[in-house]
């Protein structure tokens, strides 16, 4: 008795055209070319300060369309990371200006009279390696923790956005009651140096800028990678269907996990470079409010687009630096109304418009003679 066996064939993938092989390159180019060469040659040196401000927040949407554009986790809370980097970046800065002077203690806790005695949580601040790690270690590990918790019990949607903004008011609160060693409501100003460079010096803000441009272009590369990576591929179909990838063997939880701690590393990076940039960090920039601004922003850029995610973010602090000078009281409710705009009549953000555009263009269907129709 014969068998017949019938050939096997492998089915290749579509060949990638040469524009789409260099279309992720090029987008990268021209992002380093506008940023590192063209807007330090024209911009002043106010105007520079200003978008390393706002490069800052790109950072952060960095993160977010990692979290919430890919794995569908809306995280309000992202002041909360953006924070913790941003207080452990400017205790060392203090405590560096501090011993420059001959003094121990920095010059606000000289001011409410705390004593002679550097409290023992800022003492290992005082080492740079130490601080540099703990501005991005330190806001990965609360992620961690509250992350394990939260998503091992399978909380998700609404519940895990209230979770994540009752924990950025809660920090928000302790650093206001904690005036003698977190200074309180004015949080830590006045920083004078960053290692070693005087802050005050023009030529040193300009190369505050480059790092914060260097950081952001190193993080949408690396966040790109994680997009096109297996992980990324199981990111959005634990977005897409969780209850089929658990089936599959994989767990949800951890998945959902290391995209949290990983965009919380990132925020916790932008809040480190944002102090030697604007020279504060308070609690009213790590509270509810902020927190949504983060997601607003890359709400209306795109939040599955990366570019589209740092354009909407440098768009939207653009528009609340000069909007809100305008109309202080009307611009919290102008940013909300952003928010639901995006989410309800564009959820893929001003990234997609074409697309959407595309889809409602009349389509032209022509006749098996050739004539249209």
């Amino acid at each position: 008795m014969t068998t017949t066996t019938t050939p096997t064939t492998t089915v290749s993938p579509p060949p990638v055209s040469p524009r789409e092989r260099f279309k992720v390159p090029g987008a990268f180019l021209l992002g380093a070319i506008l940023l590192v060469g063209v807007a330090p040659l024209v911009l002043s040196d106010f105007r520079l300060n200003l978008l390393a401000k706002y490069l800052c927040y790109a950072i952060v949407a960095v993160g977010v369309s990692l979290a919430w554009g890919r794995g569908g986790l809306l995280v309000l809370g992202q002041g909360v990371f953006f924070g913790l980097g941003g207080y452990a970046m400017a205790m060392h800065l203090k405590l560096a200006d501090a011993a420059a002077t001959g003094q121990t203690l920095p010059d606000f806790m000289q001011l409410y009279g705390t004593g002679d005695a550097l409290p023992w949580w800022w003492q290992p601040f005082a080492n740079p390696l130490f601080a540099l790690a703990m501005t991005v270690l330190l806001p990965m590990a609360v992620a961690a923790l509250l992350g394990f918790l939260v998503f091992r019990r399978r909380v998700k949607g609404a519940y895990f956005a209230i979770l994540s903004q009752a924990l950025a008011a809660a920090l928000s609160i302790w650093l206001i009651g904690q005036q003698a060693t977190t200074g309180g409501t004015n949080g830590l100003t006045d920083m004078q140096g960053f290692f070693g460079y005087d802050l005050s010096d023009p030529v040193n803000q300009r190369m505050v800028y480059f790092v914060i441009a260097a950081v952001l272009l190193l993080l949408m590369a690396a966040a790109r990678q994680l997009f096109v990576s297996r992980y990324g591929e199981l990111l959005v179909a634990v977005r897409d269907s969780e209850e089929r990838v658990r089936f599959l063997g994989y767990n949800p939880a951890n998945v959902k996990l290391v995209a949290y701690v990983v965009a919380a590393g990132m925020a916790g990076l932008a809040g480190a470079l944002f102090v030697p940039a604007v020279g504060i960090i308070s609690p009213a920039l790590i509270g509810i409010v902020p927190s949504i601004g983060f997601v607003i922003g890359a709400a209306v850029g795109g939040r599955a687009s990366l570019v589209g995610a740092v354009l909407g973010a440098i768009a939207v602090a653009w528009a609340q630096s000069t909007l809100s000078d305008a109309f202080p009281a009307a611009w919290t409710y102008l940013q909300g109304l952003l928010f639901v705009l995006a989410v309800g009549f564009l959820p893929g953000g001003l990234a997609s418009l074409g697309v959407v555009l595309r889809r409602r263009r009349p389509r032209i269907r022509t006749t098996p003679t050739g004539e249209t129709a």
